[in-house]
């Protein structure tokens, strides 16, 4: 079930480093939100720290507050593993594990959450595949290692490994920064689809990409060496790349940045 985010002053640390500051912004269910900005600017570190994978890094932390449908993911009672299966992430290259099977790939989570009904596993093997838009090719080869896959193809069976555990939210991170133009459409398409029955994230240095697949776009930019990233803006993708509030927007857009 597709829920919404909220994120509230949200301050990141890495030890005394003061990374992002201020962040406030709402993600809607079954929407794509894409973050923009140069690097170094906290787009990775703002979604890693959706799912609290941020704090897996020894010495950081999350101040404020990130809310999935009102509840604050990082209330002293919330188990992270538990805020990682409902939130579900995608990372920048493909890692799917590469000796274990395609089959066993994609149902690994269910298989951690203690799901033994082999039946079981094989109909949401199948259902993640058809959701990954990865069944038509692989259906003959499940039992093959996931590593011989194209890299577009991992990418997808990661894709359908993070649904197949049902998450609420999917966050992903420069999926198509690795893919070649057909891999990185193929992708792009199936985030159109996904956001039908997810909420979507991602963080993503290709503007075009962006404007393609987003329904709101965020601008995170650094206001100097050694200052933290803060975003600049949120708004309608259309409405960003048209008529930005922000001059600092309008300057990175137009590629007068720098």
């Amino acid at each position: 079930m597709a829920k919404r985010l909220d994120l509230k002053d949200v301050n990141i640390y890495y030890g005394k480093f003061h990374a992002v500051a201020d962040v406030a912004l709402s993600v809607p269910p079954r929407s794509v939100t894409a973050f923009i900005g140069p690097s170094g600017c906290g787009k990775s570190t703002v979604l890693r720290s959706l799912n609290r994978m941020h704090e897996v890094t020894p010495g950081a932390r999350v101040e404020g507050s990130v809310l999935l449908d009102g509840e604050d993911i990082y209330g002293s009672a919330v188990d992270p593993v538990a805020v990682r299966r409902t939130i579900g992430m995608v990372f920048q290259r493909p890692n799917p594990f590469p000796t274990m099977s395609i089959r066993d790939n994609v149902v690994a989570g269910l298989k951690l959450q203690g799901v033994k009904n082999r039946k079981e596993l094989d109909e949401i093997a199948e259902q993640s595949l058809r959701g990954a838009n990865l069944w038509t090719e692989v259906k003959d080869r499940l039992d093959k290692p996931g590593g011989g896959l194209s890299g577009g193809q991992q990418q997808r069976l990661c894709i359908a490994r993070a649904i197949a555990v049902s998450p609420d939210v999917l966050l992903m991170d420069e999926p198509c920064s690795a893919l070649d133009p057909i891999s990185t459409l193929a992708i792009e398409d199936l985030i159109t689809e996904l956001k039908k029955d997810f909420t979507i994230v991602i963080v993503t240095h290709n503007m075009q990409q962006a404007a393609r697949v987003s329904d709101q776009t965020a601008f995170f930019n650094l206001a100097g060496v050694g200052l933290p990233g803060r975003l600049v803006e949120i708004d309608d993708t259309e409405q960003i790349f048209s008529n930005p509030s922000q001059k600092a927007t309008e300057d990175y857009i137009s590629g007068r940045f720098g």
